[in-house]
């Protein structure tokens, strides 16, 4: 919506006070979290005194940027990092999209609401319920997948001591906790491509896969494109919840599975360094405003309407 300059604003809002009462929450978070806390990233650059304050604490450089990058845990947790949240965001775009075109073709109602609800059911679950779901599915003596694998005469696998396929478990578990929710936004934008375009389709003589393929995929590529473009601005924040949640401090799965997030959380249980914690999550946001800066680039120069700016 366009509005005129000089109290064009004051206008809309006289205009439509419950639109603006619905965001009105949203805002306050932002402008409280995202705005107000700026100034605190001067603890970063500090020796940082509960005592002193920001304004007096001792001022220490690129000091405290050293605990990570001289890490010799450094490259593996970044590549960890970077590698899982690409698989999440590829994988979780993919299989979204596929359930969405299903289901938008799908003819029954009743079938249609009950597999919507299914696929959204899980993004409802906490992290933590979703550990123990997968420690009954891979736990070593009585998971069910160790069960199915001995009644076919396979060997069973200690599964929390090999660290090898926890890759693809943690993509299997994203895929499958997160599908839902894009679904729902992808058919909303199925929903609001007008059908005239489809029916012009049909009496050209176009089959519902051609439809697919020409008309309805490719109008949809400015919301995946939005949508992933969200996703790249975490990038470099691994899932912490997620990773902590299932893998927790289980030291033998780390070569695959720790993340920034956590290797920073157990470095502070020991430190209590809130300025190192600091520097970790302005180089997280850096690196996340460089990865969706080019990523939007990228998508004005390739898509219509799928760039943030």
């Amino acid at each position: 919506m366009r509005m005129k300059k000089g109290g064009g604003l004051i206008r809309d809002i006289r205009k439509n006070p419950f639109s603006y009462l619905l965001i009105l929450p949203a805002t306050i978070y932002v402008f409280l979290f995202g705005y107000c806390t700026l100034p605190y990233l001067v603890i970063a650059f500090q020796k940082f005194n509960y005592k002193q304050g920001i304004f007096h604490s001792e001022f220490v450089g690129l000091k405290n940027f050293e605990f990570f990058f001289k890490s010799p845990k450094f490259l593996e947790v970044t590549f960890n990092t970077v590698f899982l949240n690409f698989m999440f965001i590829g994988f979780v775009i993919i299989f979204a999209l596929i359930f969405s075109l299903m289901l938008n073709e799908a003819r029954g109602k009743i079938f249609r609401k009950v597999t919507q609800s299914t696929l959204l059911l899980p993004n409802f679950m906490s992290w933590v319920v979703v550990s123990y779901i997968v420690y009954a599915l891979f736990a070593s003596d009585y998971g069910i997948v160790n069960v199915f694998l001995k009644s076919i005469g396979a060997s069973p696998v200690s599964w929390y001591s090999s660290p090898g396929p926890w890759r693809v478990i943690l993509v299997l578990i994203k895929v499958w906790k997160d599908t839902g929710m894009q679904v729902v936004i992808y058919l909303a934008a199925i929903t609001g491509i007008d059908t005239s375009l489809s029916e012009a389709a049909k009496v050209d003589g176009a089959s519902r896969l051609q439809t697919i393929r020409h008309i309805i995929f490719p109008l949809m590529i400015p919301t995946v494109s939005i949508l992933a473009l969200l996703s790249i601005g975490k990038i470099f924040y691994g899932d912490f919840g997620m990773i902590y949640g299932i893998i927790g401090d289980n030291g033998v799965l780390y070569p695959t599975t720790d993340v920034i997030d956590t290797y920073v959380f157990r470095a502070m249980r020991k430190t209590g360094d809130p300025s190192q914690a600091m520097a970790v999550g302005l180089y997280q946001s850096l690196m996340g405003f460089l990865f969706v800066f080019g990523s939007n680039w990228i998508a004005s120069k390739k898509t219509d309407g799928g760039a943030l700016f």
